[in-house]
């Protein structure tokens, strides 16, 4: 295992720790609303702080940036860490145990490592930058579906941005049609980390954040699959909408998806 990969792990592992302590005790868990439909918890931050703890007595140096506490600029910027330390917050709230920590180390702006950490099943995805990526250090791959016939989609409803609820309706039937059933979880990095594993065939989703994703695009790529936006480019990470699988799945999504999607939703 590559070493800021191995470090990645134990970050993952030990806020992943913080965590289960603080499901088991709701009556110790302070919700705040960010904004609309939007939460965090004190374990938000907590989780947080352990993973930049342990990142930063190995790399002192690093650039962190988090879902929570921000940027916190090293005085080598090569190097960015990109962290979500509990992706499935509303998850976690209601105590529905489907969420997961997130960790990419990104290199020149290259995403070189990437941990999705799932904590109640003990389930470890991880992928290096030309390595391949592995479910608790076994090789995974994407389904190889080359048309939407028989898949299974996974996706996130725009919650934060109602606004684009009736296009994102308008899509979800479309793609609907054609698939065998949809699945909405409520944790994008493990939406991302199963299609890599070959658990649901396909993803797509309208305005994620770059902490969202950035470990599970690699996990993807690594594992087969192509990630792209709505057009069929690469401006995923700018626009936040993101749509991944086998290759020709991708596609073969975009191609229902598109006719559905404003312009403001093609960029």
């Amino acid at each position: 295992m590559h070493p800021m990969l191995n470090i990645a792990v134990r970050a993952a592992r030990n806020a992943g720790k913080v965590i289960l302590q603080k499901f088991e005790e709701k009556d110790k868990v302070e919700v705040l609303q960010k904004g609309s439909n939007d939460f965090v918890t004190n374990v938000d931050k907590d989780a947080e702080a352990m993973i930049r703890d342990t990142i930063l007595k190995s790399y002192p140096k690093h650039s962190i940036v988090g879902e929570e506490l921000g940027q916190q600029l090293g005085s080598d910027a090569d190097y960015l860490w990109v962290i979500d330390p509990l992706d499935g917050t509303t998850n976690f709230i209601k105590g529905i145990p489907h969420f997961a920590v997130s960790i990419a180390l990104k290199v020149k702006g290259r995403t070189e490592q990437a941990v999705v950490y799932d904590p109640i099943r003990g389930e470890l995805f991880t992928a290096t930058r030309g390595q391949g990526a592995q479910l608790n250090s076994k090789r995974i791959r994407v389904n190889k579906a080359t048309d939407l016939s028989g898949t299974v989609l996974a996706t996130g409803f725009p919650f934060k941005q109602k606004h684009h609820m009736e296009e994102y309706m308008n899509a979800f039937s479309a793609l609907f049609v054609h698939t065998a059933d949809m699945r909405r979880a409520g944790s994008a990095a493990l939406d991302l980390a199963y299609v890599a594993a070959g658990r649901v065939d396909g993803f797509f989703e309208i305005g994620l954040k770059p902490w969202d994703t950035a470990a599970g695009q690699l996990l993807v790529k690594e594992a087969g699959g192509l990630v792209t936006d709505f057009a069929g480019g690469n401006n995923q990470d700018k626009s936040g909408n993101i749509v991944c699988g086998a290759p020709k799945l991708a596609q073969a999504i975009v191609k229902e998806l598109r006719p559905h999607l404003s312009d403001a939703l093609l960029k």
